[in-house]
Parts: structure tokens; C-alpha cells; sequence
């Protein structure tokens, strides 16, 4: 029998062979400074070029991470014929124009969109298509699934210990700091916060069966909004069910305490599994798991890791997107694979709109 002491929880990303593709960052924001280049040099990638709306910012972010050359827009950095991979760090809505025209490039081997990977699913679908036909390979950022509890708790899955899965919850109360851009749209929470849970559900569980979405408005969010605090439902065809409460008000202001946090939890047959997501890249706070099972009775079991889900789960997909284009394989989250993710979120603003379960089939995810 397997001892404690030696279990491989596989929370570290596999990295290329190569580690000198040419990265195109475009973008300069907050993440991408404090997360994605971060997390690159930590682990020896090699950002080549950067741009972003203001060449002050783009030009003080090169200056830091010692990257060489800087362009004063999206379209000159592209048509410089070193890049090899494009990292593209901007709103959701303005992704399908710069792929559109990256696939043009022939040097552009491999693209790395954020998430959500569009506004809506039909945008989403035409950027995988472009990809598609042009044989780029694409990989969408949805880190979660590469913060280190959620990986262990995979591979806890993995291995049986808990036995079939019977419960799995998320637990999140947050404060958003919502982009203006998104004062433009009113599908806010699901498709630019849930998203990380969403994806995170399938990760570990598949494609739901069904999906049962209700949400009331934010307070706190004044621009007009059909998702605020929301709750979602994924129910498997072996009853597996997985259900998210993404509390969005969570603080009331001055002279009351905060309580914030992202808590998940997952119950089977032979045991149960908990974790805290430690998400704040101001304060580095580990995520942790720990879990209870018969195969090792009467015991909690916590392993200890230092690594945080920002910056360093950013290692991980862009490593997935490099091995990718190194061994010209999927993406292990595939640009296919994330239409899957924006189809049960489509799935949920079906439920809010209709007040009603949708079957996930009723969602056409065919490019």
C-alpha cells in the first residue's frame, strides 16, 4: 500500500525541453507585470518582446524584466519575424482581432489567449477556427486548474482515495475590481470570475449533464449587470453534483471586518477533500488541501507547499502551450477544450434568462 509520505501529488507543471521560444507579450497591466512575467522568469522562459496602450508602461515592464524590445503597437510586434509565441494580455473582446490577424504570420507557432476566450461563445468559436486552419497551436490561460490544491486534488481524484465522487462545492467571497471595459456588457460575473470555477468543475469532472444557474445583482456594481452574486449547479449523469457561490458583495465597507476567501471542498464515497485557494499576488499565501480517507484512517492529511496560485500557476500555461508547440500536440487546455468551458457558462445565462435547468447539449459548441 501506498505510504503517506510518498505520494506525488504532480502539483508542478511539465516545462519544455526548450525554453528559449521568443514570447510576444502584449500587454503591460497589473497581471501581466505581477503574474505572467513573474512567473516566467522564475522559471527561465524567454519574453522577447512587449507592448501595450501606452509605450511608457510597456517601456518601464521591458525595463524590469530585462526584455529586449519594446513596439508601440499590437500589429508591429506581430510582424516582427522572431516572435514565435504570442502571449495576448488584453480584454476579452479585443482577443479575436489580434488572432485574426497573428494567423496571418507563418513565424507564429503558438498563441496563448486569457480568459474568458471571448465575450461570447460564437467570437470564442471563431478564434479556435482561425487557429484551427491556420495550425497555430492555442492554449487559454485558465490558471486555476494550475494553482497547486486543485492540481493535488486531481490527482487525489486520480488515485481513488476518496473514492466516486459524490459533492463537489466552491466556496468564494470576493471583491471584484471590475475592468471598464466590461461597463460595455452585462454578463460580468460568470463569464469573467465563475469562469475560473467553471473550468475548474470540468477540469476535475468533465462535461456536466445539466446546469441550473440563479444570481441576483451586485450592489457594489452600478453599471447594469444581469450577474452579480450568483450560484451555478453541474449535475453528472452518475449524480455527480458541483455547485459554485461566487458572493461578489461579500464586504460591506468601513467599520465592518472582512472575511475573504476561496474555499473548495469534495466529497466521495471513501473520503472527503478541502482546500483555501491563497490568491493575493500582494501577499504571497499557498493554497492548501488537505483530505481524510479509509485507505489512510483516521487522519488528516496536509501536505505543505510554497508556491502560490499568482504568479506561479503562470508557469503552467504557458509551459502546456510551449509543449505543445514543441511536440505539435494539443494544448492540455486547448483552445477545443475552453469552448466546452464557454459552453456551460452559456449554459448558465440560458438558466437565469429561462429560469429553468439546461441540458449542456442544448449548447452547439461545433466550429
Amino acid at each position: 500500500m501506498e505510504e503517506v509520505k510518498n505520494i506525488d501529488y504532480r502539483i508542478n507543471p511539465e516545462l519544455p525541453k526548450r525554453m528559449d521560444f521568443r514570447i510576444g507579450v502584449i500587454g503591460a497591466g497589473a497581471i501581466v507585470r505581477n503574474c505572467h512575467l513573474k512567473a516566467y522568469e522564475d522559471v527561465g522562459f524567454n519574453p522577447y518582446a512587449i507592448t501595450s496602450l501606452s509605450l511608457e508602461e510597456s517601456e518601464n515592464v521591458a525595463k524590469q524584466y530585462n526584455i529586449p524590445h519594446v513596439y508601440s503597437s499590437w500589429k508591429e510586434l506581430i510582424d516582427d519575424e522572431n516572435v514565435e509565441i504570442l502571449d495576448i494580455a488584453i480584454p476579452p473582446d479585443k482577443q479575436l482581432e489580434v488572432v485574426r490577424y497573428a494567423v496571418t504570420k507563418p513565424y507564429i507557432k503558438g498563441i496563448l489567449c486569457q480568459k474568458p476566450l471571448a465575450m461570447n461563445l460564437e467570437e470564442a468559436k471563431d478564434i479556435v477556427k482561425l487557429c484551427k486552419e491556420a495550425g497555430v497551436k492555442l492554449g487559454v490561460n485558465s490558471n486555476m486548474r494550475y494553482d497547486q490544491s486543485i492540481r493535488a486534488l486531481k490527482t487525489v481524484l486520480e488515485k481513488g482515495y476518496l473514492g466516486k465522487p459524490v459533492l463537489a462545492t466552491i466556496d468564494m467571497r470576493a471583491i471584484p475590481h471590475w475592468q471598464t471595459f466590461l461597463e460595455r456588457y452585462d454578463h460580468i460575473e460568470i463569464l469573467n470570475m465563475g469562469i475560473h470555477h467553471v473550468d475548474t468543475f470540468r477540469y476535475l469532472f468533465g462535461d456536466p449533464e445539466k446546469i441550473t444557474a440563479v444570481t441576483r445583482h451586485d450592489p457594489r456594481t452600478k453599471f447594469n449587470h444581469i450577474d452579480g452574486i450568483s450560484q451555478y449547479t453541474f449535475q453528472y449523469a452518475d449524480e455527480v453534483m458541483a455547485t459554485s457561490l461566487d458572493d461578489v458583495w461579500a464586504w460591506q465597507g468601513e467599520g465592518v471586518e472582512k472575511d475573504i476567501y476561496i474555499k473548495w471542498r469534495v466529497e466521495g464515497l471513501d473520503g472527503m477533500a478541502q482546500g483555501y485557494i491563497g490568491w493575493c499576488y500582494d501577499e504571497r499565501t499557498p493554497s492548501k488541501m488537505e483530505f481524510t480517507c479509509k485507505q489512510f484512517p483516521n487522519q488528516w492529511i496536509r501536505p505543505e507547499w510554497d508556491s502560490v496560485w499568482f504568479p506561479d500557476a503562470f508557469r503552467g500555461t504557458m509551459a502546456q502551450l510551449l509543449r505543445a508547440v514543441e511536440t505539435d500536440t494539443q494544448p492540455e487546455i486547448s483552445g477545443e477544450d475552453n469552448l466546452h468551458t464557454m459552453a456551460a457558462i452559456d449554459a448558465c445565462y440560458l438558466s437565469i434568462k429561462e429560469e429553468r435547468t439546461v441540458k449542456f447539449s442544448e449548447i452547439d459548441i461545433t466550429i
